[in-house]
């Protein structure tokens, strides 16, 4: 017993020497690292860093940049989730901005008069397709938690930006581009105005585009955080939501009854790590984790990037991820979602149990998580959803110099959100992430509209720590459904095949959310799709594979990031601050200079 009880007392020393150097450690400050998808985003949270903000700081004036410079993205009429990592308590905590449905919605809102599911496009640029904005209230919320700068400053960068103007990008030049080729930018007048010349032409890359609204509505906003639920701007957005063709429902009402949650991540093991995401209203973090769990299951002895037994376990995980992640994922607080066992370890073994990697899979359904885990079925409960979701999103990687970090993936859905403008910004098209369909087959959908429900999301803000709890790396991507595969991916390359951040996220992307896999053009090399191929996979070609990746990774030599080539994006790096024992002493003042 006596040797027991110093073996004991051994143990707790060592933990807490251990938790002593890191608390020292932590606080010491360090090189903070910026990853955003615009070079003006980068350096405002580069420049909040400077003056002593903190990871949540940056990345609320990044994000209010990226509404100005990147508004077919995410913006003030959009949501996000933000996954916060404190550097001195290592916890986390996940912060729900999804918009909401309108206390006016109905299940059939998206079906037309003949009960079919409308036109995506059309439906896309209704009024019904707008949920009510919670980014703001979000980012506030945050801010309350992890902010040190006050409020107001967190704005300056992108209200002297949206005054002085800002040079049109190539990425933005050629998103106007496609939208108007497509017939797009028609229903609001103000937003084709906006993003074309004085002959209707697309702006041109270089072109000076000034936003004196936007500017307005962010003084405004910096003054009064809940300025969007009243006022000026409330008026703004319900009445851009009942214009033609196509009038929402969105009130006064849903606008003030806007509440952003903070919640607990979702997390489960990957090899020796801990992966930690969005839970419910997301799809992504549960379906990241149930991916990466099968997966390893399946390359037990991964190889490397161009290796055809891991792309293999790879594309069955996918396949059993995605098709649990359609029957079973919607927000929580009005389906049962069954996220517990979905990631359960008897769960994933019985999953794991049909992979085989000789061959594609021939059909894939989902799994019954309830029953594998000794609880009631679940299978029988709802019609499958395979609602996509378009790539207009964004995401940003922050670590500050006390080691905070934040992953933060916002949008306003589509490209353009609605197409539609209210007082300098775009507004969403969330609603369209719901099912169409209110039933499937005769049963319920799980992701079908209901007044004030969050429609399903696959973006997934992602931190991982290492076996001892410390911040390993922090992830996340837009790019619709095919979110879920492009970080899985991404954290498959810095861990399995030894990849540096940057490396990681430059592979070329499969996406295997179906029968037909999507293949990145050009980035994936030719023997490797000859080899999947003769083992049944359909690959098709996809030049559209838009990620937006942006991660940051602790290494032996530092922190790294990365930013990814197929977006614009930056990584800058901000030195600590210099210690005031080691500056130089002043130079004398004028009055005591000597004289020549």
């Amino acid at each position: 017993m006596a040797f027991k009880q110093i073996g004991i007392l051994r143990t707790a020393f060592v933990v807490f020497a251990a938790l002593a150097l890191a608390a020292t450690a932590s606080a010491q400050p360090r090189e903070a690292v910026v990853a955003t998808a615009n070079p003006h985003a980068s350096e405002a949270a580069a420049e909040m860093l400077r003056r002593g903000g903190t990871a949540a700081d940056a990345a609320i004036a990044a994000e209010l940049v990226l509404g100005l410079v990147e508004p077919q993205s995410s913006g003030l009429g959009g949501g996000g989730f933000l996954l916060h990592f404190n550097g001195a308590t290592r916890a986390i905590d996940a912060y729900d901005g999804r918009e909401i449905a309108p206390a006016g919605a109905t299940p059939t809102m998206f079906l037309n008069a003949e009960g079919a599911p409308m036109g995506f496009m059309e439906a896309v640029t209704s009024g019904r397709s707008i949920g009510a904005p919670s980014l703001v209230a979000m980012l506030k919320l945050a801010h309350d938690a992890h902010g040190r700068l006050p409020w107001r400053v967190l704005f300056e960068p992108a209200i002297k930006l949206a005054d002085e103007g800002f040079a049109v990008s190539p990425r933005l030049n050629r998103l106007i581009t496609m939208a108007i080729a497509r017939g797009g930018l028609t229903v609001d007048p103000a937003a084709r105005a906006y993003l074309t010349d004085a002959d209707g032409a697309p702006l041109a890359v270089g072109a000076v585009l000034k936003n004196p609204a936007y500017a307005e509505t962010l003084r405004e906003l910096s003054r009064n955080p809940r300025a969007l639920a009243g006022g000026r701007l409330a008026r703004a957005i319900v009445n851009a939501a009942h214009a033609d063709p196509i009038p929402g429902a969105l009130t006064y009402s849903d606008l003030r009854r806007v509440k952003p949650r903070r919640l607990s991540p979702v997390c489960g093991p990957f090899r020796r790590y801990l992966v930690c995401s969005m839970p419910p209203p997301s799809s992504g973090g549960v379906a990241v984790i149930e991916l990466l769990g099968l997966y390893a299951r399946a390359a037990v002895v991964p190889e490397d990037k161009d290796d055809a037994e891991d792309w293999s376990a790879f594309l069955w995980a996918s396949r059993l991820a995605y098709a649990d992640r359609d029957f079973y994922v919607a927000d929580d607080r009005f389906v049962p979602v069954p996220t517990r066992q979905l990631l359960a370890r008897d769960y994933l073994d019985q999953r794991f149990r049909e992979i085989d990697l000789a061959r594609a899979p021939r059909g894939v359904a989902p799994g019954d998580p309830g029953r594998a885990t000794g609880g009631l079925p679940l299978i029988d409960m709802w019609g499958r959803d395979t609602t996509n979701e378009a790539p207009g999103t964004t995401h940003m990687s922050i670590m500050d110099h006390a080691g905070n970090v934040v992953a933060l993936t916002a949008t306003v859905e589509s490209v353009f959100g609605s197409q539609r403008m209210a007082a300098g910004f775009f507004l969403n098209n969330q609603l369209t992430d719901f099912s169409f369909r209110p039933e499937i087959n005769g049963k319920p959908v799980a992701n079908a509209v209901a007044p004030g429900k969050a429609p399903r999301s696959s973006m997934a803000p992602t931190i991982i720590l290492t076996p001892d709890g410390n911040f390993y790396a922090a992830i996340g991507s837009p790019g619709g459904s095919a979110i879920i595969a492009y970080v899985a991916r991404t954290i498959v390359g810095f861990t399995d095949w030894g990849l540096s951040m940057q490396d990681a996220i430059d592979v070329g992307h499969i996406i295997a959310a179906g029968p037909v896999a999507r293949r990145e053009a050009r980035r994936v090399p030719a023997p490797l799709v000859r080899t999947l191929a003769s083992r049944g996979w359909s690959l098709r070609e996809s030049e559209a594979e838009d990620s937006g990746l942006h991660g940051l990774r602790v290494t032996s030599n530092g922190v790294e990031g990365g930013a990814d080539p197929r977006r614009e994006g930056v990584v800058i790096r901000v030195p600590p601050p210099v210690p005031a024992a080691t500056l130089p002493a002043p130079l004398p003042d004028a009055a005591a200079a000597p004289t020549r």
